[in-house]
């Protein structure tokens, strides 16, 4: 028996479950992108909105290309378990948030319709880094259009995909795809919507068979949904809303709102994507399936903790960093947590560029080492071969697979070559990075050490070498 509206009173009285009517009102919430981290993030946090009484809180959700997801939580009336796990316990909750679902690529006008809708007062986003599209700009326009049309109030509308200044730059996609006749459109965005920036955080792995399992022994019934987190979670938000009134709801809730949302988000895309991004790489290269595999390693850890300590955090704003860079290295070693590295792996040709060049030009800016972020960045050269050390194929899953496989290739005939072909991207490294030679020479030295001797090989070389 699945997981639905009718099972929910029988689930064990350990399992935390909606307080709260999930079908009396309309929802105020329309949510692009209904993956894992959506649903074990935001959702939860719009969930105990809803159980504190305040019902404008239900959210539409909406995948942008996937009906089976859509299909799966609709056959559950939404309703989808979370197994919270870390080294204060483990417990299991199910959310109720999830009022609505659509299907962005399949079902467009009625997802229009719902940014269109009167009680409708956020549309929020997590639609990865690479699905910042002038379609995307498109669907909200067209969304925020019929509100105008329709003499509806303005609405907030927040990013929660990671890329710095990600209000603006939503902000500045919607602008893009208007047309001269959408001048007036266009003045009541700037005068009654708001685009917040924001950062949030909290480690949401794919679900695996082993999570469903687990599921179905904690819940008794059957749940296709189910995913498994962490204790720790944070979401810092702009202090900029279409109602005002929203921050201290959200505060309440356990949402930081500020001024100053940048210094979260630097540390968060340098400290903890930077490392995972090296670590996922690592572990792909080394054979490693998970996070915890990687950070488990002695000599990796020590990697990492090195790689945050001296060449990020000297250029970070968050003054809390070392708590953070611990509370990071704890986080990546639960074992709860089975975060794939070829998950992270993902996308990585639009990860790196976030990720790592600030901190190299900041170290080069100071006249320090860069040796970390070099070897990182040779062991990314060396991913691209789509093999790892065993001889096990791999898929490169990334929009540039077609030319990093291509450039790959080239590393068993002339690794230098190939070397300084990808280094000479300013889509991945920037406009200054290509044509720093010391850069430059540094990886061509870690990714000759990466093939002969292999990853583990080097690390410990580099950590023995620079003391």
């Amino acid at each position: 028996m699945p997981l639905s509206t009718l099972t929910l009173s029988t689930l064990p009285p350990q399992v935390g479950i909606p307080p709260y009517a999930r079908d009396a009102d309309a929802p105020g919430v329309v949510h692009l992108g209904l993956g894992a981290f959506h649903r074990a993030h935001q959702a939860m946090v719009f969930d105990q909105l809803l159980a504190g009484g305040d019902t404008r809180w239900g959210i539409h959700g909406v995948g942008m290309t996937r009906p089976d997801l859509v299909n799966q939580l609709r056959a559950q009336d939404g309703l989808y378990a979370v197994r919270v796990a870390d080294g204060q316990g483990v417990r299991w909750q199910v959310p109720g948030a999830l009022w609505r679902m659509n299907v962005a690529a399949t079902e467009r006008d009625a997802v229009v319709q719902a940014m269109a809708a009167p009680s409708t007062r956020w549309i929020t986003l997590t639609v990865t880094e690479k699905g910042y599209t002038p379609a995307l700009g498109q669907l909200l326009l067209d969304g925020l259009r019929l509100r105008q049309q329709s003499g509806l109030p303005g609405i907030t509308v927040a990013s929660c995909d990671n890329l710095q200044s990600n209000g603006h730059k939503l902000q500045a996609l919607v602008k893009a795809a208007a047309t001269a006749q959408d001048a007036e459109l266009l003045l009541w965005l700037d005068t009654h919507c708001a685009f917040p920036c924001s950062m949030v955080d909290r480690i949401v792995p794919a679900a695996t068979p082993e999570v469903l399992a687990a599921a179905q022994e904690a819940l008794g019934v059957q749940d296709h949904c189910a995913l498994s987190t962490e204790g720790f979670w944070e979401w810092v938000i702009e202090d900029r809303f279409a109602d005002p009134t929203d921050a201290a709801l959200l505060q309440s809730a356990g949402v930081r709102v500020t001024g100053d949302v940048h210094s979260y988000e630097e540390a968060k895309l340098r400290m903890l994507n930077g490392s995972h991004s090296a670590m996922a790489l690592m572990g792909a290269v080394t054979g490693r399936p998970f996070i915890a595999s990687c950070i488990g390693e002695p000599h990796i850890r020590s990697f990492v903790h090195r790689l945050m300590s001296r060449e990020v955090a000297p250029h970070l704003s968050r003054s809390d960093w070392a708590e953070y860079r611990d509370a990071l290295i704890a986080r990546f070693g639960n074992p709860y947590l089975k975060h794939s590295v070829h998950q992270i792996a993902t996308d990585s040709s639009q990860k790196i560029p976030q990720r790592w060049p600030p901190s190299v030009l900041g170290q080069i800016a100071q006249g320090a080492s860069f040796e970390h972020h070099a070897l990182a960045a040779a062991v990314f050269v060396r991913y691209t071969l789509g093999v790892d050390e065993q001889g096990q194929a791999y898929a490169l899953n990334d929009p540039q697979a077609e030319s990093l496989m291509a450039l790959g290739a080239a590393q068993r005939t002339n690794p230098e070559a190939c070397v300084r072909a990808l280094l000479a991207r300013e889509d991945l490294w920037g406009q200054t990075l290509p044509s720093h030679a010391a850069w430059t020479a540094r990886v061509v030295h870690w990714h000759q050490v990466v093939l002969q001797q292999g990853v583990d090989a080097a690390i410990a070389q580099l950590l023995a070498t620079s003391t």
